[in-house]
C-alpha cells in the first residue's frame, strides 16, 4: 500500500509556554505528530488533539505554522519554532531562556532557528570561532555580505574568500541574540555553523545525547 504524501510525521518536541496578560499562564505542549497544515498536540498531559494552523490552543497561544519537522506556536504575538527532538522551557521563576538539543545518529547537534527573521538549519560547532554560513544562505536571507570585511580561510578544497558581517538577530528556540559576529563563506561550506560568537553568550551543559543552552546575556 502506498503512503500518501500527507502521512504523519513523528515528532518528539515538548515545551512550556508562558503568557503575561495580567496573570501568568503556563501550558505544557507536546508536539506528537505533524500533517500538512495541522499538528497533533498534547496540552498539559491531556489527550492528543489535532489543531489546524491558526487555531487557538490555549489562552494567548495559537498554532501559527507547521512543516515536516516542526511546529510554530505564537504566544501573545511572539513565535517559537520547535524542531524534532528539541525541548524549550521558560519557567515563571526564571527569566533565563534555554533550549535543549538532541544529538542525531552521528552525534551532531542540529537545530532549526532564525537568522535576521529567516528560517535556517544549523549545526552546533564549538570548534568554529564565529557563526559561519554559505554565501547562498546569506543571499537567501538578504544579507549584503560583500559589504563586510573581506578575508580568507583554509578549507579542505583550499583557500576560500570570506566576509565578516554582523547579524542583527539569531534565534534558537527561546534564545535570541542580537548583533552577532559571523563569517560568510563563498565556497566549501555546506551548512550554517552555529559557532562560538553565539555559543559564548550561553551556558552549555552536555548530558549524554542532550545539550542544553542557557542564555547568559
Amino acid at each position: 500500500m502506498k503512503h500518501k504524501k500527507s502521512s504523519l510525521y513523528a515528532c518528539l518536541a515538548t515545551f512550556s509556554l508562558i503568557s503575561l496578560s495580567g496573570f501568568v499562564y503556563a501550558a505544557d505542549v507536546s508536539v506528537v505528530g505533524l500533517f500538512p497544515g495541522k499538528a497533533v498536540l498534547v496540552i498539559d498531559n491531556g489527550a492528543p488533539k489535532t489543531y489546524s494552523v491558526g487555531a487557538r490552543i490555549a489562552e494567548g497561544i495559537k498554532l501559527s505554522a507547521v512543516n515536516s519537522s516542526s511546529a510554530t506556536i505564537e504566544v501573545n504575538g511572539r513565535r517559537q519554532t520547535i524542531a524534532i527532538g528539541e525541548h524549550v522551557h521558560r519557567s515563571a521563576s526564571s527569566d533565563s531562556a534555554k533550549v535543549t538539543l538532541q544529538a542525531d545518529g552521528a552525534g551532531h547537534f542540529m537545530t532549526n532557528g532564525q537568522i535576521n527573521g529567516g528560517t535556517v538549519r544549523m549545526l552546533v560547532d564549538t570548534g568554529a570561532t564565529m557563526v559561519s554560513m554559505p554565501a547562498s544562505d546569506a543571499i537567501r536571507l538578504g544579507i549584503d555580505y560583500k559589504k563586510g570585511q573581506p578575508g580568507m580561510v583554509n578549507t579542505a578544497n583550499g583557500a576560500a574568500p570570506v566576509y565578516r558581517v554582523k547579524l542583527n538577530t539569531i534565534k534558537v528556540g527561546d534564545i535570541e541574540m542580537n548583533q552577532v559576529d559571523a563569517l560568510v563563506q563563498e565556497s566549501g561550506l555546506p551548512i550554517i555553523l552555529l559557532g562560538m560568537s553565539f555559543l559564548n553568550r550561553t551556558e552549555m551543559r552536555r548530558e549524554g545525547e542532550q545539550m542544553t543552552l542557557i542564555k547568559r546575556y
